[in-house]
């Protein structure tokens, strides 16, 4: 981690990651390590203090020398111009899409990776011309092979056929592609199952992205060859993520007992929404095959995907009542999210603190009983699962309270203990009102909130944001706070503006932004923010508070629910061709 942060500062946690081949979590706790012994900055991006350059110069690793392409950035394959249009349409595609599913492994790619996958069915010959086979399909490979196709004009392949076992994701394939001049054929299909009759030997390429494990590799790349036809030099393009070298010394074993051979392989090709343990990123193999190729594999039992194979519990530790809670196999919670989601049995509230693994058969401690609180209150701010600089915190909130009509209200001013309470556990850092100076690291919060909501498309020129928050702050500073260190830095950020509808003149509350540097009580500050946010909309007569999110900003939606909001409206987006205005 040294040599990476030593090369690439400044780097963020994500940026080591992938460069690491670490985890998140491992990363971000190194960071922690790192800071509390002055080696490394606490501004993000990060980089090594003085300190920090000292140590790496004395451990022999002072050579910064990057061979990487800066063009390709080692990924071996550039996006021509031509083809932004096919990413922008495939972006569109996505968002209105069938959601991935986290319990079967699933992560979709970005628009970018699938355009890339295609190029790389190019660069290889296996296209233009000829049949391809998609083992499973929930990244949209297919609806990419035939939007590119149409933005060049004229399909790139004769024959695409994907199988797979969600109708869902295969009814929308079916719906998209028939308007796109590329023959696209849908296989409901439990892949558990050899393939039916009719798909045997019939491809000239296959391409999956299967479970990550060795189990899930070798039932996904058995049926790519059981649809190849038969003969060496046949392509498989095989996709998958990062794991230790024990777990991926499985893997390559499954592709040689196949009798396949590993033609190229290229390190953080794919990127995935969602999967930011392993830094959003997985490889991408072409494997070959050989006149030993052969699938033995029938029907298949047993464990697939990484959930299914978890034989061990993980303690968890509720920061706000330090109730221990056991999450995994046989547990009353099957993931952290489903945790997450209800809220600690004792006090309503967490987060929570991940803890040591334990076998599911050891003795689980006596179950917390439910204590009810005596106020309503927010509950406590949940980091990102990427704790890179100044994401938008994820908090969840009180249970609705009864309103006076037999609705809920989504949130209630916490009793003054609860808020004293609050406001203690966010120390050192402190709330007020933001002012012109704020205006950079304002600026900084903005443009990575809007890289998370819009991607590429973002706005993420930190001053083009600060000028914009300023001409706001000129007429008006009231709902903008800011959390800060006493006499330092600013940590943290959250809007809330006071509009009139211009319709019937009632007044409401528009929440615009939050945010938080990542902090080791960040999830206090975050609350104490929001708060803040929702106590003025309360001075201020406010009865409504609305937003808006972008579809694929999962973090933020979550933090709409969590906290009591209901959609109301949603934005749809129609692309027009352009024409010649004479």
């Amino acid at each position: 981690m040294l040599r990476a942060l030593r090369r690439l500062a400044p780097a963020s946690t994500r940026d080591i990651s992938r460069a690491t081949g670490l985890p998140v979590p491992i990363v971000a706790a190194l960071g922690n390590e790192l800071r509390r012994r002055d080696l490394l900055t606490k501004e993000r991006p990060s980089r090594l203090t003085t300190a920090g350059l000292d140590l790496v110069a004395e451990l022999g690793m002072g050579l910064t020398l990057d061979a990487t392409c800066t063009t390709c950035e080692g990924r071996e394959l550039v996006i021509p111009d031509v083809l932004e249009e096919a990413v922008r349409r495939l972006s569109d595609l996505m968002e209105s899409g069938p959601a991935a599913d986290m319990s079967i492994d699933q992560s979709h790619c970005t628009p970018e990776t699938k355009v890339r996958r295609v190029l790389a069915l190019l660069a290889a010959g296996a296209l233009p011309g000829g049949s391809l086979l998609l083992i499973g399909d929930d990244d949209l490979v297919s609806l990419a092979v035939a939007v590119v196709g149409d933005v060049l004009g004229s399909p790139i392949v004769e024959r695409v056929t994907v199988v797979d076992i969600s109708p869902e994701i295969l009814a929308y394939i079916r719906k998209v592609s028939a308007g796109l001049g590329t023959r696209v054929e849908t296989v409901e299909h439990d892949l558990r199952h050899p393939l039916p009759a009719e798909l045997h030997s019939g491809f000239d390429v296959a391409m999956t992205d299967p479970p990550y494990t060795a189990e899930g590799a070798r039932l996904f790349l058995s049926r790519a060859v059981e649809g190849l036809r038969p003969g060496p030099s046949h392509s498989i393009f095989f996709s998958f993520g990062g794991k230790s070298p024990d777990e991926m010394l499985e893997v390559q074993r499954e592709i040689m007992a196949l009798g396949l051979v590993t033609n190229g392989y290229i390190r953080n090709f794919n990127e995935y929404r969602g999967s930011g343990i392993l830094g959003g990123v997985g490889f991408f193999q072409h494997l070959l095959t050989t006149t030993s190729t052969a699938s033995h594999q029938g029907d298949f039992e047993g464990p697939l995907y990484t959930g299914d194979k978890r034989t061990r519990q993980r303690e968890y530790t509720c920061v706000a009542c330090d109730a221990q809670l056991r999450v995994g196999p046989g547990a009353r919670w099957t993931s952290v999210a489903a945790l997450r989601d209800e809220g600690c049995p004792r006090c309503g509230k967490g987060p929570f603190r991940p803890g040591r693994l334990v076998a599911a058969d050891e003795p689980t401690p006596a179950p917390a009983e439910a204590t009810p609180s005596p106020e309503p209150e927010l509950g406590k701010a949940t980091p990102s699962p990427e704790p890179e600089l100044r994401t938008p915190a994820q908090t969840p909130a009180a249970a609705p309270a009864p309103g006076p009509t037999g609705g809920t209200y989504g949130w209630q001013r916490p009793a003054p203990e609860s808020r004293a309470a609050l406001a203690e556990r966010a120390r050192p850092y402190l709330t007020r009102q933001a002012d012109e100076g704020d205006l950079p690291a304002i600026g900084e919060f903005e443009a990575e909130i809007a890289r998370i909501s819009f991607g590429e498309d973002a706005v993420d020129d930190p001053a083009r944001h600060a000028s914009r928050v300023g001409r706001s702050m000129e007429k008006s500073k009231e709902g903008m706070i800011v959390a800060h260190r006493p006499g330092g830095e600013t940590v943290g950020w959250c809007w809330v503006s006071i509009n009139h509808n211009q319709m019937t003149g009632d007044r409401y509350a528009n929440f615009r932004s939050l945010a938080v540097a990542p902090l080791d009580n960040r999830a206090d500050v975050a609350e104490l923010l929001l708060t803040e946010g929702l106590e003025f909309c309360l001075a201020n007569g406010i009865t409504e508070v609305v937003g808006r999110v972008h579809v694929g900003n999962v973090p933020m939606r979550t933090v709409y629910r969590k906290f009591g909001f209901d959609p109301a409206t949603l934005t749809m987006k129609l692309r027009l061709p352009e024409e010649d205005p004479r």
